[in-house]
């Protein structure tokens, strides 16, 4: 290629020109493991429909099965293993705000999986429209569930609670002990069967000297935009429910939004 960027240097275009190819060598191999994944063979069947606890559009609990969450023609069901309760040696600070931060800090949710919801409830509609199962389950209530859901401001995942089945510890989403695990797992439906089909196993894997587990990796936003930058990721810094350099100062906000209409 025959690309250069104002003021740069020849070592540098040397050396990016090198980190170029190591970056098309790892879109080869993630494409390759895309490959691989899709061509799994068939998962064990589930070894019970697992009833989950959810809420309808009106507030009334309902109970819904793992086979019902298959829409018409996908077959396909991604669920991300929402660590609500947190683990318990996460001392990380609990919510502050809302009916949320009355539960002690053991019971609330984890801010990183928080983060990533955030970021995730934005994605889902566009995961339905392209036909795509995806639902977020967690061991809680399912009313705490969807109380914070609502303190945080998503509308667009499907929430479900598994405190009343043996799903997270069958699918290895809680330890023995009982603490919550951040896993997605994928199962795929052959006709009037569900088969698991694929989980993120490399939570269990041994970690490189200084490496994250990644075994969510590629969806991890804020994750993966410090590793474009050349600090990397920060290593004493961690994802919160909330930040004190972010709130908005309401009249600022406001009059900006006049100047601006």
């Amino acid at each position: 290629m025959n690309i250069t960027f104002p003021g740069e240097s020849s070592e540098y275009r040397a050396a990016r020109n090198r980190l170029l190819d190591e970056e098309i060598n790892l879109r080869r191999a993630m494409e390759s493991v895309a490959a691989a994944r899709r061509n799994l063979p068939p998962g064990g069947p589930i070894p019970e429909d697992y009833v989950f606890d959810a809420l309808d559009s009106t507030g009334i609990l309902i109970k819904i099965k793992l086979s019902q969450l298959f829409g018409p023609g996908q077959d396909s069901l991604v669920i991300y293993n929402f660590m609500f309760p947190r683990q318990p040696q996460d001392e990380r600070p609990a919510p502050t705000q809302g009916a949320t931060a009355q539960l002690k800090r053991e019971d609330t949710p984890c801010p990183s999986c928080t983060a990533l919801l955030d970021s995730l409830d934005r994605t889902a509609k566009h995961l339905v429209d392209a036909g795509l199962n995806f639902v977020v389950i967690a061991k809680a209530p399912i009313d705490r569930i969807v109380t914070y859901a609502r303190e945080r401001g998503w509308s667009n995942l499907r929430l479900l609670s598994a405190a009343n089945n043996n799903f997270k510890r069958d699918y290895h989403a809680e330890s023995p002990e009982g603490f919550q695990l951040p896993l997605i797992t994928v199962f795929r439906r052959d006709g009037d069967q569900v088969r698991h089909f694929w989980t993120s196993e490399m939570l269990f894997a041994p970690s490189d000297p200084g490496q994250d587990p990644r075994h969510n990796g590629t969806i991890e936003q804020i994750w993966n935009l410090f590793d474009f930058t050349p600090e990397g990721r920060p290593a004493s810094w961690h994802e919160q429910v909330d930040y004190d350099c972010c709130h908005h100062d309401t009249k600022t906000y406001d009059d900006l939004r006049l100047i601006t209409s």
